[in-house]
């Protein structure tokens, strides 16, 4: 077993000096770059969340607005068209004979 393939099948495999610790460093790194993604996509999805809790509840504020407006126009299209019992004036000119005023105008 004297030629070159010989030989480098004898020597044991110890692979790139200082293979290890190079892997190691490089798990680090990646381990931090991943925690930092983690930490931007957590606080965006965070944001997101409040921007979406905001609108939702000026939605409802809106909302609770024109509902309120709703029933106050309802409430004054009602009086309008119906404004009820009306008093009117009424004189009598003799025996059983009474003259009724005001029951022409509106008020």
């Amino acid at each position: 077993m004297d030629s070159s393939a010989g030989r480098l099948q004898s020597r044991p495999n110890k692979g790139f000096p200082g293979g290890k610790s190079l892997a190691m460093l490089a798990g680090v790194v990646c381990t931090v770059i991943a925690g930092v993604v983690a930490t931007v996509l957590a606080v965006a999805l965070a944001a997101s969340v409040l921007v979406l809790a905001v609108m939702g509840g000026a939605l409802l504020f809106l909302a609770s607005l024109a509902m309120r407006a709703r029933r106050t126009a309802t409430a004054r299209a009602r009086v309008k068209a119906d404004p009820g019992p009306q008093i009117l004036e009424a004189r009598q000119v003799g025996g059983h004979s009474w003259v009724a005023y005001g029951w022409d105008h509106r008020r």
